[in-house]
C-alpha cells in the first residue's frame, strides 16, 4: 500500500530499513511521528543527527563513547583484572544491566564467519591481545553468543591468549543460554548465572 504522501512514504521506507521493523511497524512509527508536536519532532531528529556526528569508538575497548575513552574504561571503581569480551556494544549494555559484573569490556564488533568473509583481521582482536599482554588483566570472560560462529570465535581468541606468556586465564560463559540464541534475548537472571558459572577454556 502506497502512503498518501511522498514524504510519509519516504519515512516509512526509511523505518522499514531498521532491524526488526516490518512495513506495518514502519507505518505505525511514521504516523506516530505525524502526531508529535513540532518541537518533539525536531528534538527526535536532532538526537539522531547528534548521535551520528558525535559518537566515537573508545580507544581502549572499542565500544561506543562520547569521548576518546568511554565511561567504563575511565571508571576507578571497575575491576581492571577482569575483562569481558562481547560481540557488540549492545551485549555489554545487557551484561551491565544485570548489575552483577564489575570488570571491564572489550567489543569485538562481530564474530568470525568465513562464509560471510569475516576473518580475524575484520574484528577488534589485535587490541584485545595487546590488552592481555600488558599484565593487568588476569581473567578474560568470553561472552560471545552460543552459536557456531560465537563458539569458533571464542576458541580462536582462547588459543591466541593461551600463546601469551603468563597471560590471563580464559573463561567462557556457561551455556545456561539456549544454543543458537543471542544475549539480547536472555533475561538478566539467566545471563548473570551464565557469567557466574563460567567455565575455563584454556
Amino acid at each position: 500500500m502506497t502512503a498518501p504522501s511522498k514524504y510519509l512514504d519516504a519515512l516509512i521506507r526509511e523505518f522499514s530499513k531498521l532491524p526488526g521493523i516490518g512495513p506495518k511497524s514502519a507505518s505505525r512509527l511514521a504516523f506516530h511521528i505525524l502526531k508529535l508536536r513540532e518541537d518533539e519532532t525536531e528534538k527526535l531528529a536532532a538526537s539522531i543527527i547528534d548521535l551520528r556526528k558525535n559518537i566515537r569508538s573508545c580507544s581502549i575497548c572499542g565500544g561506543i563513547s562520547d569521548s576518546d575513552i568511554c565511561a567504563v574504561c575511565q571508571s576507578d571503581s571497575r575491576d581492571r583484572s577482569l575483562l569481558c569480551v562481547v560481540q557488540e556494544q549492545k551485549d555489554a549494555i545487557i551484561i551491565e544491566n544485570t548489575g552483577g559484573y564489575s570488570g571491564l569490556y572489550h567489543i569485538l564488533h562481530g564474530v568470525l564467519s568465513p562464509l560471510d568473509g569475516i576473518g580475524p583481521e575484520d574484528l577488534n582482536i589485535t587490541s584485545l591481545l595487546q590488552r592481555c599482554r600488558e599484565g593487568i588483566v588476569r581473567e578474560v570472560i568470553i561472552a560471545t553468543n552460543p552459536t557456531v560462529e560465537g563458539d569458533a570465535t571464542a576458541l580462536y581468541i582462547a588459543r591466541h591468549i593461551g600463546d601469551i606468556k603468563a597471560g590471563p586465564e580464559v573463561m567462557r560463559i556457561a551455556h545456561g543460554l539456549p544454543l543458537g540464541s543471542d544475549l539480547e534475548f536472555a533475561d538478566s537472571a539467566t545471563l548473570l548465572r551464565s557469567i557466574q558459572a563460567r567455565t575455563k577454556v584454556r
